[in-house]
């Protein structure tokens, strides 16, 4: 069974920075893409950032470009999003997903997401 836990989210003024954390189990980490998504209150789930299984090829939605940061270590079968020059439009909960493909996807085609961590940006 696929368990995903992120870890990191809080409250940060803007301008600051967090780095999220999503630790896997379950499966083999590197053979698979990650992807990182938000959901802000009243609004629709969407996609922040993805990664190839082995690290190669990463996404970002054009919100976060230039501020955001994926990586992954597979040794520890985790995936990272670190996050730079906050905003207040960033605030929502983030969740981790892990699809069923090497290659990251900007859709919600992923098979397993974890419960979410939040994350505040004060203005």
């Amino acid at each position: 069974q696929v368990q995903l836990v992120e870890s990191g989210g809080g409250l940060v003024q803007a301008g600051g920075s967090l780095r999220l954390s999503c630790t896997a189990s379950g499966r083999t980490f590197s053979d698979y893409a990650m992807g990182w998504f938000r959901q802000a209150p009243g609004a629709e789930r969407e996609f922040v950032a993805g990664v190839s299984s082995r690290g190669g090829v990463t996404l970002y939605a054009d919100s976060v470009k230039g501020r955001f940061t994926i990586s992954r270590d597979n040794a520890k079968s985790t995936v990272y999003l670190q996050m730079n020059t906050l905003e207040p439009e960033d605030t929502a909960v983030y969740y981790c997903a892990q699809r069923n493909a090497f290659a990251p996807t900007r859709s919600t085609d992923y098979a397993y997401w974890g419960q979410g961590t939040q994350v505040t940006v004060s203005s």
